[in-house]
């Protein structure tokens, strides 16, 4: 069993939101990982399943998303409402195979 010591992060796993069960120091069901984020660290919790199927720690930073709107290329957090619906609707053009445009 891991030990933990002054834990103030949510007592859940990182990648499931299963909820980790501690008593006193002893975590029963997981295990407290501490990563390190260009000399920051990241402190999380991993129920004990989803350390087994992949020990790294994924998707802890948001993503910021850059699109162009309007002739500028901004941050999609910074557009409007009518503009971020907009986005949201947008679908991907695929080419069709077969040389549809004459290749």
């Amino acid at each position: 069993m891991e030990t933990a010591q002054n834990i103030s992060i949510d007592n859940v796993c990182h990648d499931c939101k299963k909820e980790i069960l501690i008593k006193g120091q002893e975590i029963e069901n997981g295990v407290y990982l501490t990563y390190d984020n260009a000399g920051g660290k990241i402190n999380a919790f991993k129920c004990n399943d989803c350390y087994a199927k992949n020990p790294a720690l994924t998707n802890f930073q948001k993503c910021e998303v850059y699109s162009r709107v309007v002739g500028y290329i901004r941050p999609v957090t910074q557009w409007n409402n009518g503009k971020k619906q907009e986005y949201s609707e947008r679908t991907e053009y695929v080419m069709p195979s077969g040389g549809a445009c004459g290749c």
